[in-house]
């Protein structure tokens, strides 16, 4: 007879065994992580190198997919369909209105890309030249305008007069010190800055070759992926974290999209407004304000303040009504049409979406100042979730407003006990106490 307590017995050594094993192994693991910390950023960053044309191709194959869908299900399957009936003879293949919706999916994208260079790319170049060539008058003219405010004020120009002249010194020994050994190494960056360049266009062009691979086998991309997703959780657990992608989906696209859309309509708006007020380098001041649109929050003042210097070198006091034209357009945005595309809510407050964009701008950087806030409203769903669920459990109320005035919960009756007010001792008479 085997005795079933020693085999237990053991068996639990086994598990204390290797348990241990498992902790001692993933602390061996962990330090050689901390130690080797560079090393594996640096093989990360090369990886990641290595697969940018592949990560375009997956960035624009996500943002193409609804624009083909639309396409091949509103447009090429009616017509095929139409066409058929009317000449039987015709004969299509079934993937004929996807190949047709992913070809113009593609031309629109090429085409936005080259009209957005054609229209913008030389203004733009325009108006960085005007700046340049003009800057000594610029400078001038504020230096003319510095004098004559400060005639009558002699203190305050003895004052700024030190100032100026401290600055002056500290620039001399900074071109003399700095500057000049270190022209070797901006010529180097230029040289690296070309190629970066040129790299990206490398990166996006295969990209887009990547993204037509990808789109036309959008299916069974699909379907191997429910196959993996299957294969590792069981169908309840897999159904769940399917619903959970679709939600993260949802609020990317929408984001995303919304966003692309409101700062263009701020863009196009901002151009019209500045060429009715007469504003120097409208077009570069709008592009400049539409692009940093699409940063959430911090935005709006990241393109307001080099523009205004713009607008200040040229006419100072043009600049007190493009800021004034500024700050009206911008509530315009946060208060008519932004809600309209992006919708009333995003799902957290505003002390959450400026949580966000600090935190991932500050460790990802422009991307993550972009990203952040979809990325917050997916996690602070599902922490959300996972307390309801347990509040749920524990026939607690989800309703957050429940517990703005409450003390404790009684655990036998799990009854709201709210917080007693202290009351305030009464305020004795000074002639009656006498």
């Amino acid at each position: 007879m085997v005795d079933l307590n020693k085999k237990h017995k053991y068996s639990q050594y086994i598990g204390w065994g290797i348990t241990a094993f498992l902790v001692i192994a993933a602390s061996i693991l962990f330090y050689f992580g901390i130690d080797y910390m560079g090393d594996l950023v640096s093989v990360l960053g090369s990886l990641m190198g290595i697969l940018s044309p592949f990560i375009w191709g997956l960035v624009i194959s996500y943002l193409l997919v609804p624009s083909m869908m639309m396409y091949e299900n509103k447009l090429f399957k009616p017509l095929v369909a139409n066409i058929k009936k009317k000449q039987p003879k015709f004969k299509a293949g079934k993937k004929l209105p996807r190949v047709l919706a992913l070809i113009l999916a593609e031309i629109v994208l090429l085409l936005i890309i080259a009209a957005l260079i054609y229209l913008i790319v030389p203004q733009v170049y325009d108006s960085i030249s005007a700046i340049i060539t003009n800057s000594p008058t610029y400078f001038d003219t504020a230096s003319s305008a510095i004098d004559n405010l400060l005639k009558n004020y002699p203190e305050i120009e003895d004052y700024a007069t030190k100032i100026f002249g401290n600055l002056t010194d500290a620039l001399t020994q900074w071109a003399t010190n700095t500057l000049l050994p270190s022209m070797e190494s901006v010529v180097t960056n230029i040289t690296s800055g070309v190629m970066s360049v040129l790299k990206a266009v490398y990166n996006i062009v295969i990209g887009i070759i990547v993204s037509v691979y990808i789109l036309y086998n959008k299916e069974p991309f699909i379907a191997h992926y429910r196959k993996i997703l299957y294969s590792i959780f069981s169908p309840a657990r897999a159904r769940k974290v399917s619903s959970a992608l679709r939600f993260a989906d949802r609020t990317f696209m929408g984001f995303i999209t919304g966003k692309l859309l409101d700062s263009a309509i701020i863009g196009v708006i901002c151009y019209f407004g500045c060429v009715a007020l007469s504003m120097p380098y409208s077009l570069l001041i709008a592009v400049i304000v539409g692009v940093t649109n699409v940063i959430p929050f911090f935005g709006p003042f990241i393109g307001a303040i080099p523009s205004a210097l713009l607008v200040l070198l040229v006419d100072p006091k043009m600049c007190l009504w493009f800021i004034i034209f500024v700050f009206v357009l911008q509530q315009l945005d946060g208060n008519v049409i932004g809600p309209k595309i992006l919708g009333t809510s995003i799902g957290i407050n505003g002390f959450w979406v400026l949580f966000s964009i600090v935190i991932f701008g500050g460790i990802f950087g422009f991307w993550g100042m972009l990203l952040g806030v979809p990325v917050f409203v997916i996690i602070y769903t599902i922490v959300e979730t996972l307390v309801n669920k347990k509040l749920k459990r524990e026939n607690l109320p989800t309703d957050a407003d429940a517990y703005q005035n409450l003390d404790y919960v009684d655990p036998e009756t799990l009854e709201f006990v709210p917080k007693r007010k202290v009351k305030a001792p009464p305020v004795q008479d000074e002639d009656k106490k006498e």
